[in-house]
C-alpha cells in the first residue's frame, strides 16, 4: 500500500489526510470523510451519480483518484445548501417540481447543473438536456430535471431580467 499526503478542501472545510495512492475520490468522500450523498453507479464514468465539483467543474468521482484532487476545492452535494442549511435554489426548484424520486441520481444531476447554472444563467431546455445527458435518470423521465432547471435559472437571474429564447 503506497500512502500519499493530501490537502484538500470540501465543502469549504479543509482536510489533511494520508489516502492509498489508488483511492478514488469517491471512495475519499465517502468512507474516508463520511460524505455519502456522492452515490455510486456504475463505477465506470458512466451513470453520473458520483459527480462531484472539483475547482468547478464536474467530474466523475469514481473515475478520478484521491490524490489527483490534491490542493483543490471539492464541492459535494452536501456543499450545495447554504451555510444555515437551507435548500440552494436548484435544490429548492427540484423539490417543487417533483425532480427527484428514488434519489439515486439526484446528487450528480444537481452538481452537473449547478456547473451549468454558474456557466450559462440563462439555459435553454436544450441546453440542459445536454448538461445533463450523461447523467442517467430510471425515474423522472428527465423533463422535471429540466423544469427544475430552467425555474432555478429563473430565480437566480431575478425578476426583471429576461427568459432565454
Amino acid at each position: 500500500m503506497d500512502n500519499i499526503h493530501i490537502k484538500v478542501s470540501v465543502n469549504h472545510r479543509t482536510y489533511e489526510r494520508d489516502v492509498d495512492s489508488r483511492c478514488t475520490l469517491g471512495d475519499f468522500l465517502r468512507h474516508d470523510l463520511g460524505l455519502t450523498g456522492t452515490h455510486y453507479g456504475c463505477e465506470h464514468g458512466v451513470c453520473g451519480a458520483c459527480t462531484v465539483l472539483l475547482d468547478t467543474k464536474s467530474v466523475r468521482s469514481c473515475l478520478l483518484l484521491a490524490v489527483q484532487a490534491n490542493g483543490k476545492k471539492i464541492t459535494t452535494v452536501e456543499g450545495l445548501a447554504h451555510k444555515d442549511g437551507t435548500l440552494s435554489v436548484l435544490q429548492q426548484a427540484f423539490t417543487e417540481c417533483h425532480a427527484l424520486q428514488c434519489g439515486f441520481c439526484t446528487p450528480g444531476m444537481l452538481t452537473t447543473l449547478t456547473e451549468l447554472l454558474a456557466e450559462n444563467p440563462s439555459p435553454t431546455e436544450a441546453q440542459v438536456k445536454s448538461a445533463i445527458s450523461g447523467n442517467l435518470c430510471r425515474c423522472t423521465g428527465y423533463q422535471p430535471i429540466v423544469d427544475a432547471t430552467i425555474l432555478a435559472a429563473s430565480r437566480l437571474r431575478g425578476p426583471l431580467s429576461p427568459s432565454p429564447q
